[in-house]
């Protein structure tokens, strides 16, 4: 199953060249309710993982901090490493931002090793028990770690697997998803590491990525669709990196090599140098998640060979093609929408201007108990510096449309400010699907545009126009209609469970 890697002269050659050189909790509540106890619409980031592995002992503690830290915009609840050194694996894991948690270790020198795996997590709402943080781990008769692994995405079959397994006697811990292919690879270590991964990615469904130890090796694996990014990395020819982007090698001085492909194992050995590669099926075809590009990975990051940055800036340039306006200024709903405001600027003429001022100090974690309290949380959020946009017809450009209700108090602060005209631009298409792959959506229900066509849209917002990118032109942004785009087609590159299994999808 050997394939051509890609050779590049500034790296040496390594072995593993020889091969591809808070919505589920709340069902209950009303649309008002919702409104009240989730004042922001975004679409979440389910985590971000990262790994590293050495043939020399490396100040593990701090290169785990930066990557981690590198991969904080993929989830602000909790986060935690699992480091291997000699034979043995230790383990922190904690609520809290990352620089938080790594504040908090008393001993640092304790978590220094040879090997190390990451987690940085965002959970769903109400669901953060400690239980669920990660990485999660495996134990043996002696109470020794041997095992231990960080997973970004959703299992679709992780109900029917986890029952499985119980009537097997395996002995579940936690709620999430996570622990089901723990588990699995647990149960199948006899047949050796890549032998007990092999078989659980046969058994698993979904979206997955995942990055492991055992007491001696390193490994990581992607889904048969590449649905959740996993990048390649190396700090030198003994030191390779794996991460959610490749932001994070960046933050600790690793190159990018190449992204982990769909269907495919890396691995130590205790046979063979360096880092291994194995394809567990090598007809994949990659379908890794548009809205990665859309919102949630870093603009810095590159995946799949295609910049995050250039994707939002040309989809500016895009909606411009298909929906041309007249105005005076273009605005960017920070911080994802800035640079496709800056793209629709540079094809339209209209000068962009960075007039609504973020606050970045304001968590997601807000209850707000009136509606007058929440028009004054957004404008905390959010506020325009009127001068510059008095009197001017205005160009919005966000990333997306989730439920409506920030889009429209947005509407509401520019109108207050004295706008003449609002033309609204989301970059990507209408959300009409919630996403059962990974990502915290809210249902079809509470999705504005699977409930309302454009037309009805544009009067509840309250704007002279509305103009959504289309799927063709995204294609044709990303340069290949091989991407996961359900959430706005409701066509998967995976079977749609009637029910998720598991209110747990953080993981």
């Amino acid at each position: 199953m050997d394939l051509e890697f890609q050779k590049y002269s500034t790296l040496p050659k390594y072995a593993f060249q020889n091969r591809y050189e808070e919505f589920e909790e709340a069902k209950h509540l009303s649309k008002e309710q919702k409104d009240e106890h989730y004042p922001f619409d975004k679409m979440e980031e389910e985590c971000g993982v990262f790994g590293l592995h050495s043939t020399e002992t490396q100040d593990t503690f701090s290169l785990s901090q930066f990557g981690l830290f590198a991969l904080q915009h993929r989830g602000q609840e909790a986060c935690g490493i699992a480091v291997g050194n000699n034979g043995k694996i230790l383990s922190v894991k904690d609520e809290g931002l990352v620089l938080d948690v790594f504040k908090s270790i008393e001993e640092p020198e304790k978590f220094m090793g040879s090997t190390v795996i990451g987690h940085t997590r965002y959970t769903t709402a109400g669901d953060k028990k400690k239980y669920n943080f990660q990485p999660f781990f495996a134990k043996n008769e002696y109470d020794q770690i041997i095992l231990s692994i960080a997973h970004n995405g959703n299992l679709t079959n992780a109900k029917q697997l986890r029952k499985e397994l119980e009537d097997e006697g395996v002995v579940f811990r936690a709620t999430s998803d996570t622990e089901v292919i723990l588990r699995l690879i647990q149960k199948n270590l006899d047949l050796g590491l890549r032998g007990a991964i092999k078989a659980t990615m046969e058994k698993i469904e979904g979206a997955y990525s995942v990055v492991g130890i055992t007491r001696n090796k390193f490994f990581a694996f992607r889904d048969f669709n590449g649905i959740r990014p996993l990048v390649l990395g190396a700090i030198d020819e003994n030191t390779f990196v794996v991460a959610s982007e490749s932001c994070a090698l960046d933050g600790v001085g690793a190159q990018y090599v190449r992204d982990i492909l769909p269907g495919e194992i890396v691995y130590t050995s205790d046979n063979e140098k360096g880092l291994q590669s194995y394809l567990v099926k090598d007809d994949c075809v990659n379908k890794i998640c548009a809205f990665e590009y859309i919102y949630f990975a870093r603009p810095d990051s590159t995946l799949e060979g295609i910049n995050v940055h250039e994707v939002r800036e040309k989809s500016g340039m895009k909606i411009w093609e298909q929906a041309p306006v007249d105005a005076d200024i273009v605005i960017g709903v920070p911080d994802s929408g800035v640079p496709a405001a800056i793209g629709f600027s540079k094809a339209s003429g209209i000068p962009f201007r960075p007039v609504l001022i973020k606050n970045r100090y304001i968590g997601r974690s807000f209850i707000i108990p009136s509606q007058e309290m929440r028009e004054h949380f957004v404008n905390l959020k959010l506020n325009p510096i009127v001068s510059e946009m008095k009197d001017k017809r205005v160009v919005i450009i966000d990333d997306s449309i989730v439920r409506g209700t920030t889009s429209k108090r947005l509407v509401k602060i520019l109108k207050n400010a004295g706008v003449k005209e609002i033309h609204f631009r989301s970059v990507s298409p209408p959300i009409i699907a919630p996403c059962f792959l990974g990502i915290d959506t809210p249902t079809k229900d509470d999705l504005i545009s699977a409930n309302m066509n454009k037309e009805e849209l544009r009067k509840y917002l309250d704007v002279d126009s509305l103009e959504f990118l289309s799927v063709d032109n995204l294609i044709n942004i990303l340069g290949s209609p091989n991407h996961c785009f359900g959430c706005f087609t409701e066509k998967y590159p995976v079977k749609n469970p009637d029910e998720l299994a598991f209110v747990d999808q953080g993981d």
